[in-house]
């Protein structure tokens, strides 16, 4: 694999902490700035709130431009954005500061899955996709306790400048190890980018995140109180077992990767069925401490393992604009994140035990199934003999980085 998915990788790194690290900090963020939990609450939404407007937003604007100019500018907005956030001197600047550093969030996965999957042969695309995600679930293993850490005992403005840190590496990753290219011309032109969002396929595959990945957050989200509550565990033991999460979120997204480039359709279906049997247990797994721990490592390799063919799939829904499709499947991401988490308060809140969310996850995950099965439907009506949009995205790249690679 090429050592360009390293840079690609430590740009996820910094991302990936800088969006999770921010829920055990709000602590120390609201007693530093008078406000409360509930408050500091809604700079994690500033920055999903980020990433769903840049997201498309940002590659649409730069669709013209070279992927590695646009994958340095987004990680320097990137840098500015935390930088901005440990010298932000009240509530509201932080506010402003967390939602400048989602911007760029899904431009750059959006962006760098494109690069990534033009870097490897056809039958590597997946993994290669994999790898840049590496950064992402790796962090939630090592960046983010190291960053809480970091904030608890040094104060939480060292966190961002931190994540800073990580960022201008990343650029310098970047500016080092991705190969040059020059400037693009969108098939379709802007107006045929943003067209190409408009087809039932796209939507069904941006459907299917949505819903796999809301299975995931319903239950993600309040999976502290389950642990405490329903398993037993200590409040300290916490953290070490979201680090759990971390690997298992890495195992699946490694095993996805690789699964997806021989069977990119079974692989999804596989991954949401388990996600589903997964949750579906959860009632019963967190009656005991040690299969509550097998069940948080579960949980991130079932849901992960979906990561890969479903930003695929969303690439090749819109072959005509990859970076947009690719960008607007972050979005539906983040999406996912915030109705998952809505949809499993609801059910606490109607009292329907600590371990509910993790059933209607269940739910939304044969939601998802049921989502891509109609997907499935779609596709198979395709007049035989097309050219897959799979062909189209590797054309579209492929010629590019071998012109920059033979300069």
């Amino acid at each position: 694999m090429p050592l360009a998915l390293l840079a690609l990788a430590v740009g996820a790194f910094g991302i990936g902490t800088t969006e999770f690290v921010m829920m055990g900090l709000l602590p120390d963020v609201a007693d530093d700035l008078h406000i409360s939990i509930p408050t500091a609450g809604h700079l994690v939404s500033a920055y999903a709130l980020g990433v769903v407007i840049g997201a498309p937003l940002l590659a649409a604007v730069t669709a013209r431009m070279s992927r590695r100019k646009v994958l340095i500018a987004l990680m320097v907005l990137f840098v500015a954005g935390n930088a901005l956030s440990a010298l932000a001197p009240d509530y509201h600047w932080l506010l402003a500061a967390r939602f400048l550093s989602g911007l760029p969030h899904g431009a750059f996965f959006g962006v760098g899955a494109v690069v990534a999957t033009g870097l490897v042969a056809p039958e590597r695309k997946a993994r290669s996709v994999s790898l840049m995600f590496l950064g992402l679930t790796v962090a939630n293993v090592v960046g983010v306790p190291a960053a809480t850490l970091m904030g608890q005992h040094m104060g939480w403005r060292s966190t961002f400048l931190g994540v800073s840190v990580i960022g201008l590496l990343a650029v310098l990753s970047l500016a080092l190890l991705v190969p040059r290219d020059g400037a693009h011309t969108p098939v379709a032109g802007l107006r045929g980018e943003l067209a190409a969002l408009r087809s039932l396929p796209v939507w069904l595959a941006l459907g299917t995140t949505v819903a796999g990945f809301g299975a995931l957050f319903a239950a993600y989200s309040y999976i502290t109180p389950m642990l405490t509550d329903a398993a037993g565990y200590a409040d300290s033991s916490v953290t070490l077992l979201l680090a759990l999460f971390g690997v298992g979120a890495t195992a699946g997204n490694l095993l996805g990767g690789r699964l997806a480039d021989r069977s990119m359709r079974g692989t999804l279906f596989g991954g949401l069925v388990s996600l589903a049997v997964v949750l579906a247990l959860f009632p019963v797994l967190m009656t005991a401490a040690w299969s509550a721990a097998l069940a948080v490592v579960l949980l991130g390799t079932a849901a992960f393992v979906t990561s890969s063919p479903l930003l695929l799939m969303v690439m090749e829904k819109a072959s005509s604009a990859p970076s947009l499709a690719s960008s607007a499947n972050q979005a539906a991401f983040n999406l996912a994140n915030a109705g998952g988490a809505w949809i499993g308060g609801l059910v606490l809140a109607a009292g329907f035990g600590v371990t509910s969310p993790a059933v209607v996850g269940a739910g939304l995950a044969v939601l998802g199934l049921g989502v891509a099965g109609v997907a499935y439907v779609v596709d198979r009506r395709r007049a035989p003999g097309a050219v897959t949009g799979r062909e189209r995205v590797v054309a579209s790249y492929l010629p590019e980085h071998a012109e920059s690679v033979h300069h």
